[in-house]
């Protein structure tokens, strides 16, 4: 798969759910409905940052964008780990 491939498919999709469910990362749908715009506008951030070049990286993206969403729901200032995250390298 080439980085013009990826940047296909990521372009089809309508939706971020189509995406999550491509990359085959768990979602929680309330969790999306809420946080759907804030979600997208990190995902597409750290796609242009990277330029994906495979589905491993573009897979990276999109788990390192639903990451930083539920992390930014945390108290900042306690040491509370993240939960409802069903992506999370950081347990």
């Amino acid at each position: 798969m080439t980085q013009t491939d990826i940047k296909q498919i990521i372009a089809s999709f309508t939706s971020i759910e189509q995406a999550l469910e491509y990359f085959d990362i768990g979602f929680d749908s309330r969790f999306i409905d809420e946080y759907r715009t804030v979600l997208v506008k990190r995902f597409n951030g750290y796609l242009l940052l990277e330029k994906p070049d495979d589905w491993f990286s573009a897979r990276r993206a999109l788990k390192s964008a639903y990451c930083k969403v539920q992390r930014s729901r945390l108290e900042p200032h306690s040491r509370s780990a993240c939960r409802g995250c069903t992506s999370c390298q950081r347990r």
